[in-house]
């Protein structure tokens, strides 16, 4: 008994999690990029009147965690749906203006 509690606490991770990084960020686009080794994923927040968009976070993973990122978001996406109904989506492309330098609304 007491060698699958040492086994069963060597598979165990112990994950930290600072103040900060549980804040989150927000962001609204990611850009993805490859080469034969990694996958390089950009968070990125853009907002109306802002002339810059800004990378909140960079992620570089193997091909291999990529995979398993990609199968771990559609489980969690299937059950969101499964509990909240169907992600609408657009038929459309999402519009990013390019220019931010239009009206600005005012309050």
């Amino acid at each position: 008994m007491a060698d699958e509690k040492n086994q069963t606490n060597q598979n165990q991770i112990n994950i930290e999690l600072s103040e900060e990084t549980a804040e989150g960020q927000y962001v609204n686009l990611a850009m993805i990029a490859h080469s034969n080794s990694e996958f390089v994923i950009d968070f990125i927040k853009m907002m109306p009147g802002v002339p810059k968009a800004k990378v909140k976070s960079r992620i570089i993973i193997t091909p291999e965690h990529a995979k398993r990122l990609l199968m771990a978001l559609k489980d969690n996406i299937d059950k969101f749906e499964k509990h909240f109904g169907n992600i609408k989506q657009s038929e459309e492309a999402p519009k990013f203006p390019m220019n931010f330098g239009g009206t600005v609304g005012e309050a």
